[in-house]
């Protein structure tokens, strides 16, 4: 059963019921719905888990096995008793409990138990956690709204989708959501990408896990049988997704294992990717909290985490754009030139994060592209002359909405290796309305289009040599060889090399130039900047 319009409204009710009940804070309710949803989710994934054991010979203990000590002398159910049954833990138990029981239970008992879980995985994803909503009727009536969903009628897939939506309201609800990756754009880059099983695969920036989810989705669906593959319904549109029934024992244990690796400033989205992929049954995945521009692992810290010692074979990521660092705080290891400038260092990062031949797919705001700084024009220089660069997707205006209407391109490459031409293909639609909400679905959409041509890049390339320039060329994807590249100080913008419309005047988003001008002057002033350190360090 696909997620539906109705779960989507009762989470709405519960955040209104929650406004309206004396919550106000929006971040913080968010967060309180997605640490409840856990806690009701993962029940049901312990009944799949167990289910799954039983058809793959793997052992499996349950979460709920065995007693649990108990935290608070005041839940125990007689005078003396210290230790209950761990079922007792279970949502569906402990749900149909009221007023203060319910409130000093979940608050001392519940978010306890699962703490003990969380030190046991690879990232303690609840330390801190604590229950904020401790108004006994409101607290009631949330639990009552969230088992009025029904989720236990829903596959796993829908649970995922479900919980990915409670995200998105976090996400909504604080600063660090501006940037927020719609999840289709995240899917065109994986499928681009195309991780395969065996491979490990890196998000340097994972926030609440998106990219990682879209791998694992990606890497089961190319795994699956017929039999095994199913369309569902999300955000309007339909997604195909796979049970991965075609991949061995040994296989599996890789995926769920030794596949997913990612870091995150933010010790709140470290917890929710960590939620978010635990909730699919990826419990042993690596989201560390840590800044990759400010700090560096040796060989033996990153074994001793059990990281990838030789790099990873994929990197997926939306970098957080438009941010700076104090030029002190930043490592060697990803310097460009004295450049600043967060969505540079990043592409650095990720290119020394690659084994050799490994790939990257990187969400870029377009300045990364043209822009004319010295750092600018090295980067690109590196990506060309040491890397193969493969293909760069240009973006509608205002994919990003409500978030930013910063216009951003896809930037796909190789580790290693030397750039002979570089593929650029364009969207203009992406199968939503293009407006302040970007979350009506429409016909129009070269995305899916976009992802065959990019696949078949090779058997277009002597379609484009065999072009009549002076024909009107009206595919939406193009090419530029590496000399062409040099001889324009390495710009990447899409538009730069975009076959000139013989009939008609193409007259570019109005958006797309203010984006243009505020990069232009965000590097006058890093110009600026680095002018005067020199003059500084001369006058000292």
């Amino acid at each position: 059963m696909p997620m539906t319009p109705e779960m989507r409204r009762g989470i709405e009710q519960i955040r209104d019921y929650l406004y309206g009940g004396g919550y106000p804070d929006p971040m913080s309710n968010a967060t309180q719905l997605s640490f409840l949803f856990f806690f009701y989710l993962i029940e049901g994934l312990d009944e799949d888990n167990k289910l799954r054991s039983k058809a793959t010979k793997v052992e499996h203990r349950s979460l709920f096995a065995g007693e649990w000590t108990l935290v608070n002398p005041i839940n125990a159910p007689s005078p003396g008793v210290t230790k209950v049954p761990a079922e007792r833990l279970r949502w569906s138990i402990w749900s149909r409990m009221t007023g203060t029981k319910l409130v000093n239970w979940l608050r001392d008992e519940v978010f306890s138990f699962y703490r003990d879980i969380a030190e046991q995985t690879a990232s303690n994803f609840l330390r801190d956690a604590r229950l904020v909503i401790d108004e006994s009727t409101v607290l009631s009536q949330v639990v009552n709204l969230i088992d009025n969903l029904h989720l236990d009628e829903a596959d796993a897939d829908t649970k995922g989708d479900l919980f990915e939506h409670v995200l998105k309201q976090v996400k909504q609800a604080g600063e660090l959501g501006q940037f927020r990756t719609p999840r289709h754009i995240i899917r065109t880059i994986v499928s681009m990408i195309d991780p395969k099983v065996g491979e490990t695969v890196y998000d340097p920036a994972a926030g609440t896990a998106g990219f990682l989810v879209a791998a694992y989705d990606h890497i089961r669906l190319t795994n699956s049988s017929p039999a095994g593959i199913k369309d569902d319904e999300l955000d309007g549109k339909v997604v195909r997704r796979g049970l991965g029934d075609k991949l061995s024992a040994p296989l599996l244990s890789k995926l769920y294992r030794a596949t997913f690796y990612g870091n995150d400033v933010d010790p709140s989205m470290v917890r929710l990717a960590t939620m978010n992929l635990m909730l699919r049954g990826l419990s042993d995945v690596h989201i560390l909290k840590r800044n990759v521009l400010t700090s560096t692992m040796d060989r033996a810290e990153r074994a001793e985490l059990g990281l990838p010692l030789d790099g990873y074979d994929v990197v997926l990521a939306n970098p957080p754009f438009s941010g700076k660092l104090d030029k002190d705080r930043i490592v060697d290891d990803v310097r460009v030139g004295t450049g600043t400038a967060t969505e540079l260092l990043f592409i650095k990062y990720m290119v020394n994060s690659l084994k050799d031949g490994g790939r990257c797919g990187v969400v870029v705001p377009e300045g990364v592209l043209f822009g004319s700084t010295g750092a600018h024009k090295e980067l690109r220089r590196q990506l060309i002359e040491n890397n193969t660069v493969l293909a760069v997707v240009s973006l509608p205006g205002g994919v990003f909405q409500p978030y930013s209407g910063v216009k951003t391109s896809v930037l796909l490459f190789r580790k290693g290796g030397r750039t002979d031409r570089v593929m650029f293909l364009h969207a203009d639609a992406d199968g939503y309305k293009l407006d302040a909400n970007h979350d009506t679905p429409i016909e129009a959409d070269d995305l899916p289009t976009l992802i065959v041509d990019f696949k078949q890049r090779e058997l277009a390339w002597p379609d484009w040599q065999a072009r009549d320039p002076k024909a009107e060329w009206t595919e939406k994807w193009w090419f530029a060889t590496a000399d062409t590249i040099r001889g324009n100080e390495f710009n990447l913008s899409a538009g730069r090399y975009r076959p000139q419309s013989q009939t008609q005047v193409e007259h570019r988003d109005p958006l797309e130039l203010i984006d243009e001008l505020r990069a232009i002057e965000t590097e006058i002033i890093e110009e600026l900047g680095a002018l005067a350190d020199k003059l500084r360090e001369r006058v000292a």
